[in-house]
Formats: structure tokens, C-alpha cells, sequence
């Protein structure tokens, strides 16, 4: 028997490979940054990387890493409410809901945990979570978790989100929460906020959002998807994570109303059954709140950036998918034509990857490029240039 499990796992590999759906690891040998090194010794351009804000490597940030680990030591070797709580934790968890304009925030591993440690303790039989289609696999399996009636909306749909909404009234819902992405990941769309909280209102419904892909850059001064949509402070429950803009290390949380921290406290299972967040992330996360507090350099320049390479992608003859996010997802289409541009562009010394099923609906493969504050501009000029070259040696644009 164990041999034939093994066969088998063994002709579902090949089955991912034959249908150019396998995802291989290029390793990378120092620092994360604009550019990086790759096992062979090239320095590349990097283009697919969530170090939005250029700050997994600077200086401010690594060195109160250092210093965390200096005062507070390397681990806790605990989980939060037995001997894991250090004080530093307190203050980032106090800093995010300042920054975010909430009351408590909870610190988790990972955003994954956020979200899975989220429906359960909060919702039962008698409630109902209304959700877009599109929404991350960590919001997904969170629900799933959950005894709460399941809905779900087409993406991105108003008119489709109230009728799930009218559903889940006549179904005799106690509590609904109606939850999103702020920023869809694959494809950079920016959730209508302002009028997913109108129509929310209207139903007595609650909001609440995934900020992963927001938190730090989006808005005028980084707050995210509910500043940028003007509904700062109207939303219920925010998750996020430490680990792309703000830092890029690793962490997750949830910020929202004190009532809502209290009680993931007591049953979120992730929280109670996962080790503290290491010192040093902690303390570099606090850093990177001082960073983003004391200037909106940063989240300027990345809005520069990607101004000059989506127009500057298209005028080389590529399609992208519309809109203002630093997620630009250039659309190819088939997945083995994604795994040679990608492996063009690596040649031509540009770093980015190719997306596709089951990470992207079939037949929507793509390269995803995300830029970042640490780009110059003549980084993104030769990337361009590559983009071009690549796209011309695959057959994806004209010569």
C-alpha cells in the first residue's frame, strides 16, 4: 500500500510538470532589495518581490532588529498567555491600531493565521459570512473553519454582494460580516470600500478586509485600502500582515474594535497555540511604524514607480490588467509561454515569475511583477528593456 501511495503522489508531480504547472525555487544568496543575487552569482533585477516600501534591508529597520535581540533575546519559547507576552509586543500591537485607526490590535505567526483564527471564535450557526470569490486562500480556509452560513459575491460585483446580502436577511442571519481583500493579489484590484461600507450599512452588516497587500503604501499617507476609499476608521475588522510592506520578515495581525481583540484572544486557535512573534520582528516592525509615521517618502516614490512602468510596460507592447497598485500582473495567458518569458527575463537579468494555475484561474497565466520603492528608475528602464527583448524572443509581442 505504501508503495502504490507513493507511486501515486509520484504521477501527480509528473502530471504538474508535463502541464508546465510546476513551481520550482530559484535561490537567492544575500539580502532582499531592488536587486539580488542569484546561486550562480548574477546580480538581477528584482521584480516580484512584496518589499513594496524597499524596507526589508534598511538600515533603520535591521538595526532595531539588533537591538530587540540584544534586549529581548532571540525567542520566547511560549505562546502568548503563558510566559510569551514581552512588552514590545504590547507597544506594536498599540502602534498598529494607532496607525490603522482601530482600538486593539492581536499579533499572530503569519496573516494566514489571522485569518484562520478569525471566523471561528467570532461567528456560529446563526451568523452568516458574505465574501468575494476572488478572496485569498488564507480567507477561505479561515471560513471554512467557521459554522457561519457561507455566501459568496462575484468579484468585485455591488449588485450581486447586496443580493447575498438580501439572502442571507431572509435566511434569518443573526450577525453577517461581510468580509474582502482590500487589494486582490494577482491581479492589484482595489476593492470599492466606500461603497461595500454604504451597502453594508444599509443591511446592519458588518466589514471587514485583508489589508496584506496595502498596509504602509496605499492612501496619501500608507494607511491603506480604507484610506485610500475615504472610509479611514469605518471599518470593523482589519487583518494584515508584517511581512510585505511593513518590513518583510514574517507576522500577522488583526486590528479592530476592543471587544473583537479581546475574544480572539481567548479562542482564536492559531493565538493560542503558536509561539510568540520573535523579539526582533517586533521590534523592526516598530521601527518601520517610525519610518512610515515620520515621512511619506517612501509610499511617494513607489507611486512614481508605478506610474512610469505601467505606462512604459504597455508602450512596449504588453497587456496589463488596469489600475493604480503597484501589482502590475502582465497578462500572457498560457502557462508554459509564462515559464519562458520568465526564464527569458532571468537570462536578460530581470527576476520575475511566472503565475498560473491553480494560483490564477486556468488559462489566465501571467508574469506578476510588483515594484518597490528601492527601484530607481534606471532600474526599471532596463527591465523594461528586457520585458521587450523577452516578449519579442517568445513570440508574445511583435518583433
Amino acid at each position: 500500500m505504501t508503495t502504490e501511495f507513493y507511486a501515486h503522489l509520484q504521477a501527480e508531480l509528473q502530471g504538474i510538470r508535463e502541464a508546465g504547472l510546476y513551481k520550482g525555487e530559484r535561490v537567492i544568496t544575500g539580502p532582499q532589495g531592488s536587486v539580488v543575487h542569484t546561486q550562480d552569482g548574477r546580480e538581477v533585477i528584482n521584480l516580484c518581490a512584496n518589499n513594496y516600501l524597499g524596507l526589508s534591508s534598511h538600515p533603520q529597520v535591521i538595526e532595531a532588529a539588533h537591538e530587540a535581540l540584544r534586549t529581548h533575546g532571540y525567542g520566547l519559547s511560549s505562546v502568548r498567555f503563558i510566559c510569551g507576552t514581552q512588552d514590545l509586543h504590547k507597544t506594536l500591537e498599540a502602534r498598529i491600531a494607532k496607525f490603522l485607526g482601530t482600538e486593539d490590535t492581536i499579533l499572530y505567526a503569519a496573516a494566514f493565521d489571522a485569518n484562520g483564527g478569525l471566523f471561528e471564535p467570532l461567528l456560529g450557526e446563526q451568523d452568516a459570512i458574505i465574501s468575494d470569490e476572488l478572496n485569498h486562500a488564507s480567507i477561505i480556509d479561515g471560513i471554512r473553519l467557521c459554522k457561519a452560513k457561507r455566501y459568496r459575491y462575484k468579484h468585485n460585483d455591488l449588485a450581486d454582494l447586496e443580493a447575498q446580502l438580501q439572502a442571507a436577511k431572509a435566511a434569518g442571519a443573526r450577525f453577517i460580516l461581510v468580509f474582502t481583500d482590500g487589494v486582490f493579489s494577482m491581479d492589484g484590484t482595489i476593492a470599492q470600500l466606500d461603497k461595500i461600507r454604504e451597502i453594508t450599512n444599509r443591511y446592519g452588516a458588518l466589514l471587514g478586509i485583508d489589508e496584506c497587500h496595502a498596509s504602509g503604501f496605499l492612501g496619501k499617507t500608507g494607511r491603506g485600502t480604507h484610506e485610500y476609499r475615504n472610509v479611514f476608521g469605518q471599518i470593523d475588522i482589519i487583518t494584515g500582515t508584517l511581512g510585505k510592506a511593513l518590513g518583510g520578515a514574517s507576522g500577522g495581525f488583526t486590528t479592530g474594535r476592543r471587544e473583537v481583540i479581546e475574544l480572539l484572544r481567548q479562542r482564536s486557535r492559531p493565538y493560542l497555540f503558536s509561539n510568540t512573534v520573535a523579539p526582533s520582528i517586533v521590534g523592526a516592525s516598530i521601527a518601520v511604524l517610525d519610518i512610515l509615521e515620520g515621512s511619506t517618502a517612501l509610499r511617494d516614490k513607489l507611486e512614481a514607480n508605478t506610474a512610469y512602468f505601467r505606462q512604459a510596460i504597455q508602450e512596449a507592447g504588453f497587456e496589463i490588467k488596469p489600475g493604480t497598485h503597484p501589482i502590475v500582473p502582465i497578462m500572457v495567458y498560457d502557462a508554459v509561454v509564462a515559464q519562458k518569458l520568465s526564464a527569458r527575463l532571468l537570462e536578460l537579468g530581470v527576476y520575475a515569475v511566472g503565475f498560473f494555475f491553480p494560483v490564477v484561474p486556468k488559462g489566465q497565466a501571467r508574469i506578476r511583477v510588483q515594484l518597490s520603492a528601492a527601484h530607481e528608475r534606471e532600474h526599471l528602464e532596463k527591465a523594461v528593456a528586457a520585458f521587450a527583448q523577452a516578449g519579442r524572443d517568445v513570440g508574445l509581442i511583435k518583433q
